[in-house]
């Protein structure tokens, strides 16, 4: 029997999560939305957020899902909770899923503005674990860059050295990749920290968490397929194409569709 998933970014972030799940189960039918009309999330307001998360809510209400996998940190942290009440079905979440997974003492969050504004990593975290000491980091720049089709590398490394710095100052034990585009650019990220610096990832905690509660993740065998994977986009569909091509290797699909109409 199939599992049938949705999975949620405003852009191509979400390929990290997909990439997680697919490694992990092959019985997973998912649709994959990417807002990129709007995209980056990162710098809008609350109020927009949560606007934007009613539609996406709306439009997915129809796919009959089993469960929802937001894989962007942004309307994590700003709309969890109107998501999960509005399609009553399992929403799993990269905030909540990395915080239990926690072990040191000093913890480092690279994340979206809106992301930091909201405090939602450093919350969760505090809630399990009131002991640690969480300091994070806004980068305003990174999900735009990283979702050119001509990636500037040159000032890719740049912002890495200018959002590092600060947290690095504060001698981290580790590094949350808090939003779902960052996992695309671990290579750099990991040869700019100490190898001493773990760095996390959380689809793999979502990941986790989503096999746990459906069925033992150890019933499932490796796979990286995309068969059973439909792309929708809310514009730039011919950029979106190139970029699926770019970084997951195949050509597929891509369906336009208009979340405004789904408020």
């Amino acid at each position: 029997m199939k599992l049938r998933l949705g999975i949620f970014d405003s852009g191509i972030g979400g390929f990290s999560v997909l990439n997680s799940l697919l490694s992990t189960r092959t019985d997973a039918e998912v649709i994959y939305l990417a807002d990129v009309a709007r995209n980056p999330y990162g710098e809008k307001d609350n109020k927009e957020i949560r606007n934007i998360a009613i539609q996406i809510s709306n439009w997915f209400k129809e796919k009959d899902l089993d469960a929802l996998l937001i894989a962007c940190n942004t309307t994590n942290a700003c709309a969890l909770d109107l998501l999960q009440n509005t399609l009553k079905i399992p929403c799993f979440d990269l905030i909540t899923s990395v915080s239990s997974t926690i072990t040191s003492n000093s913890i480092g969050v690279l994340a979206t503005t809106a992301t930091v504004k909201s405090s939602f990593y450093k919350n969760n975290i505090l809630k399990i674990r009131p002991d640690i000491k969480v300091f994070q980091q806004s980068c305003p720049e990174f999900v735009s860059e990283i979702e050119s089709i001509s990636i500037d590398y040159k000032k890719i490394n740049y912002l890495a050295d200018l959002y590092l710095g600060p947290l690095l100052k504060n001698n981290i034990s580790e590094l949350i990749l808090g939003c779902s585009h960052y996992p695309l650019i671990y290579q750099i990220l990991r040869e700019k920290i100490s190898s001493d610096i773990k760095i996390i990832d959380p689809s793999i905690a979502l990941t986790n968490n989503l096999n746990n509660f459906f069925y033992p993740s150890n019933k499932f065998h490796k796979s990286n397929k995309y068969d059973s994977v439909e792309f929708f986009a809310t514009g730039k569909i011919d950029e979106f194409s190139i970029k699926v091509t770019n970084w997951l290797k195949i050509n597929k699909k891509i369906t336009l569709v208009n979340l405004r109409r789904e408020a």
